[in-house]
């Protein structure tokens, strides 16, 4: 069976990312926000739902970039990756509604600039680092292959 889970990757005017940290026992990690799918919504549903969670911001997807798949030891596994616009709300750190108070791993949220995201040490997914930012160099990165089955 698969777990399907979302990323969001949302510019700001300066073409800089939404970044979310999240603090480990094991290790730190910065990612774009984004979590699982829940049941009765759909992976862009979900994305919206994530980056408010995480962020305080309401925002509008614009595309699917990427879908990555995992098929391994830990399960069958895929996240999609989302552009999205800022539509509303006001930046702050929020929660994971799954995890209680003590249990929160998310540490800090702003928008980081490429130079900023090419020198974290712990980025996930790594084609954060470098192939994102020459789709966008190369315009690449506006087409939406998103879509959904009519009923």
């Amino acid at each position: 069976m698969w777990t399907g889970g979302v990323r969001v990757i949302v510019f700001d005017e300066c073409n800089r990312i939404l970044m979310v940290r999240q603090d480990h026992p094991e290790r730190t990690v910065w990612m774009v926000p984004g979590g699982g799918i829940e049941e009765g919504e759909n992976s862009a549903q979900a994305a919206v739902r994530e980056v408010l969670e995480e962020t305080g911001l309401e925002v509008e997807v614009l595309g699917l970039i990427w879908h990555v798949e995992e098929v391994s030891d830990r399960g069958q596994r895929f996240v999609n990756f989302f552009k999205a616009r800022v539509a509303g709300g006001e930046l702050k750190l929020g929660a994971d509604p799954e995890f209680s108070e003590e249990e929160q791993v998310l540490a800090q949220v702003r928008f980081m600039s490429r130079d900023e995201v090419a020198s974290l040490e712990n980025l996930y997914p790594e084609f954060l680092r470098e192939e994102l930012w020459q789709h966008l160099e190369q315009g690449t990165i506006d087409y939406n292959a998103f879509r959904m089955r009519e009923k």
